[in-house]
């Protein structure tokens, strides 16, 4: 899958993203649901999981970066 194809799309935070930390989010991707290893576009955010984020950036293979889709 492609850079720009996986940009926007939205996903659920499964394991902590915030500074100083790598974490996970699960994003319905090829017909099924993904695990990608996830940073905060914002570097300074911290996203708890059951987020709900949307897919900004995508370093191939497994990587995003993520914002949160919604104000919390």
């Amino acid at each position: 899958m492609d850079d720009a194809s996986m940009v926007g799309l939205m996903g659920r935070v499964t394991g902590t993203i915030g500074p100083g930390l790598v974490g996970e989010v699960i994003v319905r991707v090829r017909g099924g649901a993904e695990h990608f290893l996830a940073y905060a576009a914002d570097s300074s955010a911290r996203i708890t999981p059951g987020t709900v984020v949307m897919v900004v950036e995508h370093l191939p293979p497994r990587t995003v970066y993520v914002t949160a889709a919604y104000d919390s």
